[in-house]
Parts: structure tokens; sequence; C-alpha cells
């Protein structure tokens, strides 16, 4: 991409190394004017310091802003109305972050004038294909620019280097930093890099930022109640909550307990299989809340139904298809599911544990008691009617064992 094509472009900016680096080397190889987005979705580190970072490098337009109820509301609560999971263990922390900042990234393109977009992924990560497809999604049009595809500083050695020579500030972090990766939002905390990149290596138990071991977790265990109105959590033990606030809660609960812990191998979209250690607390235990909501609220077929199609709605955000027609279609049918997915579920919460040992929907149970008893159900159930229905149902075994 020749430098005199870009004339603005919206950075989606942390204040950390790789994207201070990318600051001054757009500004230098495009000769442009940049504009830089800060979100906070809930990572627990300051943003508002990325401003001054911004300003000393003569950014003029700065976006810093709390997206962290809009992220919850309106893309972990979709997802987990479809009790999503990647590969039967990833929580998807990360993958479903990136839509919402693509969106905002083009809605800033737009509000300021700029022709182009940048971020700070990689070439070998699933990131820029998340990044990248949400923005061509929304525009069609937009030139992005993704430095680590472009440039020649290909390890952290070359970009300090550059930092010193072009006076770019940077903070060393308090202990000398982590030797991970590390991602974090209001979902998730995950962990790539370092010794984890040998799937054999167990992780330091220091490496846990956001809960205790299970051993370490207390020996009283906790029961907490979770109520749900179609289908998004809104209240804990009783108290209306927002969705951030919702969440940010049973990350702490769930931390004290030990709960949320994963570590798995994955499969990239870009092809390569990838390990990584996540920390999803709040969402483990959302979850299990949902199913249990869920399984006296749903029809049976209903039920079966959405669990043949979670994997493929699954796989449509890891890989970037958030705002696809297809996930949006997904997305219709699951909503429609959960208009009568409400009541509340009881989990007691011990060492790394969530129990589920109650629920109820006082208008919308199809769990009736009068037909599942075992005692005498006078006449709601009768018992004569299996047999033909067994019958009809072996009759296709029968011939298949008589053509044998």
């Amino acid at each position: 991409m020749s430098a005199t094509q870009i004339n603005k472009v919206v950075l989606a900016y942390s204040g950390g190394l790789d994207t201070s680096v990318i600051l001054k080397w757009l500004q230098d190889q495009y000769n442009c004017e940049v504009v830089t987005f800060t979100a906070d979705i809930g990572q627990g580190e300051e943003v508002d310091p990325a401003r001054l970072k911004a300003e000393k490098m003569g950014v003029k337009e700065i976006y810093i802003e709390d997206l962290t109820e809009e992220f919850v509301r309106d893309f972990v609560f979709p997802m987990f109305r479809a009790n999503t999971i990647y590969e039967g263990e990833y929580l998807l922390g990360t993958a479903i972050a990136r839509p919402l900042i693509a969106k905002r990234l083009i809605e800033i393109a737009k509000e300021t004038g700029a022709d182009a977009i940048s971020h700070g992924a990689t070439g070998k990560g699933n990131d820029q294909v998340r990044f990248e497809l949400g923005a061509y999604a929304l525009n069609p049009e937009i030139k992005i620019i993704a430095p680590w595809r472009d440039w020649d500083l290909s390890s952290r050695e070359k970009l300090l280097a550059y930092a010193a020579e072009h006076e770019i500030q940077i903070e060393a972090k308090k202990g000398g930093g982590s030797p991970y990766s590390m991602d974090a939002n209001l979902l998730h905390i995950s962990y790539e890099g370092g010794e984890l990149e040998d799937p054999w290596c167990a992780p330091n138990d220091d490496m846990w930022l956001w809960s205790v071991s299970p051993e370490d977790a207390p020996d009283q265990d906790e029961t907490i109640e979770i109520d749900f109105e179609k289908g998004d959590a809104v209240a804990i033990n009783g108290e209306k909550m927002s969705p951030a606030m919702l969440l940010k809660t049973l990350n702490q609960i769930g931390g004290i307990h030990g709960i949320g812990r994963t570590d798995i191998v994955e499969n990239r979209y870009v092809g390569m299989k990838s390990r990584g250690c996540y920390e999803t607390p709040g969402g483990t235990i959302l979850l299990k809340a949902h199913r249990a909501i869920e399984s006296i609220t749903l029809d049976r077929e209903m039920a079966h139904m959405k669990d043949d199609l979670m994997p493929r709605y699954a796989g449509l955000i890891y890989n970037g298809y958030w705002w696809s027609p297809e996930r949006e279609a997904l997305q219709t049918l699951i909503d429609k599911t959960q208009d009568r997915v409400n009541g509340s579920a009881r989990l007691k919460l011990y060492k790394g544990n969530v129990i589920v040992n109650g629920r109820k929907s006082e208008s919308d149970s199809l769990f009736d008691e009068s037909i599942a008893t075992f005692e005498d159900d006078d006449g709601a159930y009768n018992q004569k009617d299996a047999e033909g229905f067994i019958k009809l149902n072996a009759l296709r075994l029968k011939v298949q064992n008589r053509r044998k």
C-alpha cells in the first residue's frame, strides 16, 4: 500500500510498546494523521495514560471510551444465550471482544473522515482475521494497515530499539512485566507464549491473576442464586445488576473459589495449533446457570437443535464472522428460543467446581412433577403407551437384523 494513499488512519491503541511503535511508524511511513482509539472493556488496566502518551506523540484526535456495558450486553450475553464453547472448552473471551473494537474503529473512521484503520495484531494470530473481517463487513471501502505483516520489526528487541531511536516513551511494567502474551477483558484473561509454547509444560501457579488454585480455595462452599430473564442473567442473590456489574461480580466470586481455569490446545483459523491458558470465572458460572434454566424451560427438540447449532455458531465467532449474515440469522433463531428462559438457578461453588443444586421457573417451567414422579401419577401418564412406542421405533432395527 502506497503511503500517498493514506491521509488519516484510526489506530486501535493501548499505549503499550507495540501500538506506541505502530503509532510512530504510521506517522513516518505514511506521513499521515493518526487518530487513536483506546477501549476499556474491563481489562483491569488504566486506559487514561494512553491519552497523555498519544498527546506527546502529536495526536490531535484521541478517543478513550468505556465500553464495558455494551460489551457484555450486546456481545457476551447474546453469545451465552447459545451456551457457546469452541472445541469443547474455550469460552471465546478474546474472540467476542474483537467485533466490538472493529465496530468502533469503523465508526470513528467515519466520524473523523479517516480512510484507513490499523491494529497491532500479528500475522500469525486469529485477531488480524477478526478485526479485518469485521471492518470489511461494516465498511467494504475501508483501507486496513497491519504493520506486523509489513514491517521488519519482528521481535521485541527490534521494537525496543525502534522506540529508543525515535524517543518513544515506554514504561516498564512493575516487576519486569509478564513473560506471557496476555489479553484481558471483563469476560476473561488469556496467557500464551513463554514456557506455554511447550504443551507438555504445566503453567506456573503464580501465572494466574484472577483466581486462586482450587487447592487453596476456601474449605467452605458458597451458594448463590442467579436470576434470568429471556436468557440473560439479571440478578445475583436477588440483587438486580447491570450486565457488566453482574459479570464483574461473578468474576470476583468465582475467582475466590478457584473457578474458571482452563489449559487448552486450540486450532487457530490461520491453520496452526496454539496452546493457551484462560481464566473465565464469571463465564464458567454463567454457562452452568444458563443451562440449568434451559433444562426446565426449553422444549426437548428446541434444546437439542440449539446444541446441534452451537458448534457452528462458536466457529463463526472464533473465526471472526460476528458481522456475517449467517451469524446474524443464527442469532435471531437463538434469541427466539430464549423468550421463555426465565427463572432462577441455585449453584454451589466449591474448590473449582460449579454445582447446580436447584432450578425453578414460576411461569415457564416445562417440568411436570405429576408426570415425572415415580409415585402414583393418577393416570397422568399411561405406561402401556410405551409398548407401542418402543415397537414402532424398533421396527427398522428388526428389519436390519433380519437382513444380516
